[in-house]
């Protein structure tokens, strides 16, 4: 399974950008998908997950500019970001859990993408 994230990109306080992560492989019994971040000097972070019945959760630190959505048909995940601020500024993550054929529940996360704010 691999997970291929992109978007990210500079962008200035107020703006927007989408990010991407398309899935491939196989894997089964999916419980999480969602995107994290990591700023420099910082712990990784939870940002906002969807579930197989697309029920949402977001960090209070976003809720009302991001949104995240999938896709099941093209295997993809987004995340939407608006009314993006300096401190919104980090390296993304995409993160799936399930069940990998020949490696039993695993957890598999995209290269990161990176998100710079600033004017």
């Amino acid at each position: 399974v691999q997970l291929q994230a992109s978007g990210g990109g500079l962008v200035q306080p107020g703006g927007s950008l989408r990010l991407s992560c398309a899935v491939s492989g196989s894997i089964f019994g999916i419980n999480f998908i969602g995107w994290y971040r990591q700023a420099p000097g910082k712990e990784r972070d939870l940002v906002a997950s969807i579930s197989t019945e697309k029920n949402t959760t977001y960090a209070d630190s976003v809720k009302g500019r991001f949104t995240i959505s999938r896709d099941n048909a093209k295997n993809t995940l987004y995340l939407q970001m608006n009314s993006l601020k300096p401190e919104d500024t980090a390296v993304y993550y995409c993160n799936v859990r399930g069940t990998i054929p020949g490696y039993g529940y695993s957890s598999r996360w995209g290269q990161g993408t990176l998100v710079t704010v600033s004017s």
